[in-house]
């Protein structure tokens, strides 16, 4: 940061140097924009053109990012694909010091990445859980399983064998608007891979992507004594960012995160240009309750449906109740639906987000109940004080019940990610056990999306069957939190429609890596390794 400024500000970051810019995208303050939205846009407009002096009005803003030119995006590749050979050839034992010494640095620094976090409009508990996936993804339990993936040798004989993920090279990361500043650190985990990395801020909100890489990823870069150019970012326009990427030869992967459609049509053009997609888009997560669940749990994490008003792809979009407590498990979580409120970001116990493009949820619910479905509760917008009102910036946690497995994906609201405080519990027809737990596993399995699945049950064939048959997704959970974060396991990452073709649990040190075998050998004849082989592996005790 540049104190002499009168509001925060970040200029873009390359080959270890700030580069300036006559441009500024502005980041105003969640709880001013809740108070005055029209004003606040107009406030963000006026500084973005250069009508006002930001030090007028800096109790408004969180803080100012350089715009960055075309010049500027390609000069961050450039730096990063200087710095990769020495990089990339830095010892693994370096890399895994860097993953710690970040996680150290965000301990450290914990409380005020919260703050910032909150001020660009994440709800406090939100934020904080943001903050634990980011200590999650660098935790040491599951760096020291990420090390072993990476590099691993063995004996044989007169060589040592062994197999380890070489970096990709330049690895280019465009974080979405919902959660950008996790989603970026995200993406700076393939610098423990040996990649050198480049991240977009997207404009609509920079600050904390900046905030986060700057003030911890860079620091904890300079503890190891890595070199100018591995990690570089900016905030500039998408377009011209991707069209960048997938020209330039000396991008080698594209992580993108993002809607489906767009998503889609990079994963073929990058395939076109010769570059690895890793993509993160939608999620209409699926959350199965057994007839013999822990109901108050499983209501619980159903109302993790509502977290950010439904604006996270990782919450559950959908239920799937078994018939015979259908009916309590709803009463239940009418109850609980009902006490959520919404509130400023920084205030406690605060869940709800602004939906500020909110016309579709009016056409989906519509949808709904023109085809049968019933409306528990929620349906209309509220105010920053609850009160229900037609133009409010927050929608009421809205819960439908959908009767009958077999045609509830004729609903938008099932078949499709909504994004949106929009939760469809779906009720199968009455049947034998046997056959109803057929028809919900198949129903899970066959989701166009596959980032999350989770299965509320206490019958352990029941618990296993589950996970013998749903092959969808990147994670499934078992008796507990949708959402919540956990060592070892991946934060990102699923099949279909969410992760693309090549779609997987994502661990991007895993992701920006190829496999390759080595073999070193001592007093090794290349004839006998050759033609006595066959011999010496079908000779009996062998």
């Amino acid at each position: 940061m540049r104190p002499a400024v009168p509001v925060p500000t970040y200029l873009s970051y390359v080959a270890g140097k700030e580069v300036d810019s006559d441009r500024y995208v502005y980041t105003v303050g969640a709880r001013p924009i809740l108070t005055d939205l029209f004003g606040s846009l107009t406030l963000k407009r006026r500084l973005e053109q250069g009508q006002l002096d930001p030090a007028t009005v800096a109790d408004r803003v969180v803080g100012r990012c350089a715009l960055a030119d075309e010049d500027t995006m390609a000069a961050a590749v450039a730096a990063a694909a200087a710095a990769a050979p020495v990089w990339g050839a830095t010892p693994l034992a370096t890399r895994v010091e860097l993953a710690l010494a970040l996680r150290e640095r965000i301990l450290l620094g914990h409380k005020e990445l919260v703050d910032v976090l909150i001020a660009e409009g994440n709800p406090r508990p939100l934020a904080e859980w943001q903050v634990a996936g980011m200590l999650s993804v660098a935790s040491q339990e599951t760096v020291g399983w990420l090390a072993g993936q990476l590099e691993q040798e063995f004996r044989h004989g007169d060589r040592r064998l062994l197999l380890r993920r070489r970096p990709d090279g330049v690895v280019c990361v465009n974080p979405p608007q919902n959660a950008p500043a996790t989603s970026a650190l995200f993406g700076a985990t393939a610098l423990m891979a040996g990649n050198t990395v480049v991240v977009r801020a997207p404009r609509s909100a920079p600050f904390g992507v900046m905030y986060v890489l700057r003030e911890y990823v860079v620091p904890a870069l300079a503890d190891v004594g890595a070199p100018p150019g591995v990690l570089n970012v900016f905030c500039g326009r998408p377009g011209p960012a991707l069209r960048g990427w997938l020209a330039d030869p000396l991008v080698d992967d594209i992580f993108y995160t993002g809607g489906v459609e767009r998503g889609l049509e990079l994963e073929r053009d990058c395939i076109a240009a010769g570059k690895k997609p890793i993509l993160e888009l939608a999620g209409n997560d699926c959350v199965v309750i057994w007839r013999d669940a822990d109901l108050d749990l499983a209501v619980e994490a159903l109302t993790e449906c509502f977290y950010g008003s439904g604006q996270i792809c990782m919450v559950p979009n959908q239920a799937v109740v078994h018939p015979d407590i259908a009916d309590e498990l709803i009463a239940r979580l009418h109850t609980a639906v009902t006490a959520l409120r919404p509130g400023y970001p920084d205030e406690p116990d605060v869940l709800l987000s602004p939906v500020l493009r909110a016309e579709r949820f009016g056409t989906v619910v519509e949808d709904a109940l023109a085809r049968g479905a019933q409306l528990v509760c929620g349906g209309g917008r509220l105010e920053v004080d609850g009160e229900l009102s037609e133009t409010g910036p927050f929608l009421a946690p809205t819960v439908l019940r959908v009767d009958g497995l077999d045609t509830s994906r004729e609903l938008t609201a099932v078949r499709e990610e909504t994004f949106f405080p929009l939760l469809p519990v779906v009720v199968p027809a009455p049947a034998p056990d046997e056959e109803l737990l057929d028809q919900i596993l198949a129903f899970v399995d066959s989701n166009r999306y596959g980032l999350r699945n989770s299965l509320w049950a206490k019958d352990k064939d029941v618990i296993e069957q589950f996970l013998a048959r749903v092959g969808n997704g990147g994670l499934l959970k078992v008796n507990d939190s949708h959402i919540g974060f956990l060592p070892y396991l991946p934060t990102h990452g699923g099949t279909g429609l969410t992760g693309g073709a090549f779609g997987e649990a994502n661990y991007l040190v895993l992701r920006t890596t190829h496999l390759q075998g080595v073999s070193v050998a001592e007093n090794v004849r290349p004839s006998a390794a050759v033609f006595e082989a066959y011999t010496r592996i079908t000779q009996p005790g062998a």
